[in-house]
């Protein structure tokens, strides 16, 4: 995993954003704070330690783009930073990322780790029937797009699309079938469908026996 990212480095650079990772067996994996530990203290532990490692991720991607952060409380299930830090995490089998966006930029943040493969049947979960070609169309790497691949691309987008402040009234995604993705420039472009002129550019890597999705940045038509 930190091999991608190394190699990932580059285009989330010119995008103006910076990688995370940590995993949930580190050592010395605590609450930065009293409001850490107080979401963590009545999760299992498998959950509470991923949800440290997410954490953790958060603070090493913003060191990365040159920004300090002390804990990361929750609003509801969302992380909340302080004012002018910004970061999406995401984890799947002890292993945690995040992207945070560097001062001064716009770029929209969004990834998604799935390091469990998903099964073909659910892509009738992920996909409506314009968007079936894709599982018959050569993705980023080898091979035709797969569910996974389709899927993780579609929850990261999902994060930067309903965070977005350029998002309408009432224009909400409530599920990844409210978006739609296409082929675009090596990677997918992911439309909100109520608001198709809205679209981020999604880069899809393997990761092992998954994949790791990243917003890149806004897509044009």
């Amino acid at each position: 995993m930190a091999c991608r990212l190394r190699l990932l480095g580059p285009e989330l650079a010119a995008a103006g954003l910076g990688p995370g990772l940590a995993v949930s067996t580190e050592p010395h994996l605590v609450p930065a704070g009293p409001a850490e530990a107080a979401a963590a203290a009545s999760m299992p532990e498998r959950r509470r330690l991923e949800f440290l490692a997410g954490r953790l991720a958060a603070r090493r991607a913003l060191r990365s783009v040159g920004l300090e952060c002390g804990e990361i409380p929750r609003a509801g299930r969302l992380p909340c930073f302080p004012p002018g830090r910004a970061a999406s995490i995401s984890h799947s089998a002890g292993v945690a990322v995040a992207v945070a966006r560097a001062p001064g930029r716009d770029t929209p943040l969004g990834c998604d780790l799935e390091l469990r493969p998903l099964p073909a049947g659910a892509a009738r979960l992920v996909l409506r029937a314009d968007e079936e070609e894709l599982l018959r169309t050569a993705g980023s790497e080898a091979g035709p797009w797969s569910v996974t691949a389709l899927f993780s691309a579609k929850e990261a987008a999902w994060k930067a699309l309903r965070a977005s402040r350029r998002l309408p009234a009432g224009c909400v995604p409530r599920n990844l079938r409210d978006l739609r993705a296409r082929p675009y420039g090596g990677g997918l472009r992911i439309e909100n469908r109520a608001a198709a002129a809205l679209a981020v550019h999604v880069h899809v890597t393997t990761a092992g026996p998954g994949v790791l999705s990243t917003v890149l940045g806004w897509s044009t038509p």
